[in-house]
């Protein structure tokens, strides 16, 4: 068989051709049948898998990062239970305006305890911030070195929050009440601090409105 034997191949007889022809044909038929189903059935098909896949992974990507993001909003979550329990704790240590005197009187006793004397015990006026007000007391007590520091000890362990700042101790002289030389004076600012409940915020905000606008 040679390729000049299908140059005259008449297509109604066709069926009367030699086996072998007919095999060439039919494999000729089934290779442009297969060639004009890829280029429009399988070759569109392909591109969309391709896209689809393409589509698939992307969509996997964004789950990942989105799973990712989950478990962080979750540790996140944990952090901002544990701060609001920390804030919460500390909140409690700040008495509000009912407690102040109690607390004044308690800062007091914990240096007459010591055995301290007071020359000094002045409350000034409140400084206050966004959701606290600071309450500043000027003291001055005299006592011996020991008794001293148990007294800021002592005030260290009070159930409210107490700071002292601008610390200064000297040996008392002439002009203290108790002139003797194993004497020291001790100088501070105690500061404690008062919670402002909602109402009081708002109403402090209101004020500093007002007096912003004259």
């Amino acid at each position: 068989m040679q390729l000049s034997d299908f140059n005259n191949i008449d297509i109604k007889t066709a069926g009367n051709l030699p086996w072998p022809m007919k095999a060439a044909l039919l494999a000729l038929l089934a290779a442009a049948i297969f060639a004009a189903g890829y280029l429009f059935l399988i070759s569109p098909n392909l591109k969309e898998l391709k896209a689809e896949k393409e589509k698939e992974q992307g969509l996997r990507d964004e789950y990942m990062v989105k799973k990712v993001q989950a478990m962080k909003i979750k540790a996140y979550e944990q952090q901002v239970v544990e701060i609001q329990q920390t804030f919460g704790t500390l909140l409690k240590q700040l008495p509000d305006k009912s407690e102040m005197d109690g607390l004044l009187t308690d800062i007091n006793q914990a240096g007459l305890s010591q055995g301290l004397a007071f020359e000094e015990f002045v409350p000034m006026p409140e400084v206050f911030a966004e959701f606290y007000a600071e309450k500043p007391i000027n003291i001055k007590v005299l006592g011996h070195y020991h008794a001293l520091g148990a007294f800021m000890t002592e005030v260290a362990k009070l159930s409210r929050i107490v700071t002292l700042h601008n610390l200064q101790i000297h040996p008392a002289n002439k002009e203290d009440k108790q002139p003797r030389k194993d004497i020291l004076v001790m100088e501070a600012v105690a500061k404690t601090y008062r919670y402002m409940d909602a109402d009081e915020v708002a109403a402090r905000k209101t004020l500093e409105s007002k007096a912003g606008k004259k």
